[in-house]
């Protein structure tokens, strides 16, 4: 597989982290470089991470992942949406719980966002690619990409005040919908 085609692989499984890091950027409000960085790893990570453990698992699995990847990936979402949008209408001051990012929170999303670059791992395998490089190009652009999605949901979300989470549940719901939508064929 050329650069060129990992790299706009790369972007488009990065597609997904960017849009949960839109939702923590707008739910944090202020961005740290901390709070970025960290979003920004875990995502990064795990699209490195999945493409190598589709990799190794190869076609014997493919069957059945694919059957349900696209559903796993939708109840995740929808649950941490969900979530989201309860705690916007939440009376409680805390600002900070839509920013979560503790070990749990940023598993979840990481995971749920990565589902897809596993299956392009199985892919890589059949096709009888490298994996390494290319897993870990598309780590590096994901990373970059989440961190600049958390920058730019930051400044949306200082203008959209408490609404920011509320929009923010909505769009995590949405890509969940998506997902199941493009596996069924249906987009």
């Amino acid at each position: 597989m050329d650069y060129l085609t990992v790299v706009l692989l790369g972007i488009g499984l990065a597609m997904d982290a960017f849009a949960v890091s839109v939702c923590k950027g707008m739910a944090m409000g202020r961005f740290t470089v901390r709070a970025g960085a960290i979003i920004g790893l875990w995502f990064g990570f795990f699209q490195f991470l999945m493409p190598l453990i589709g990799f190794y698992l190869g076609q014997s699995f493919h069957s059945l992942i694919s059957d349900y990847d696209h559903w796993v990936a939708f109840v995740l979402l929808a649950l941490i949406g969900c979530n989201m949008i309860r705690e916007s209408f939440s009376d409680e001051e805390d600002e900070s719980k839509g920013a979560d990012i503790g070990i749990m929170v940023m598993f979840v999303l990481a995971i749920a966002t990565s589902i897809d670059a596993l299956a392009v791992g199985i892919s890589m395998a059949m096709d009888g690619s490298e994996i390494l490089l290319p897993a870990a190009i598309i780590g590096i652009i994901t990373f970059a990409i989440s961190v600049f999605g958390v920058k730019a949901g930051s400044v949306f979300g200082d203008r959209l005040g408490s609404r920011a989470e509320l929009l923010g549940g909505i769009i995590l719901i949405l890509i969940g919908i998506k997902i199941v939508l493009e596996h069924t064929g249906f987009l």
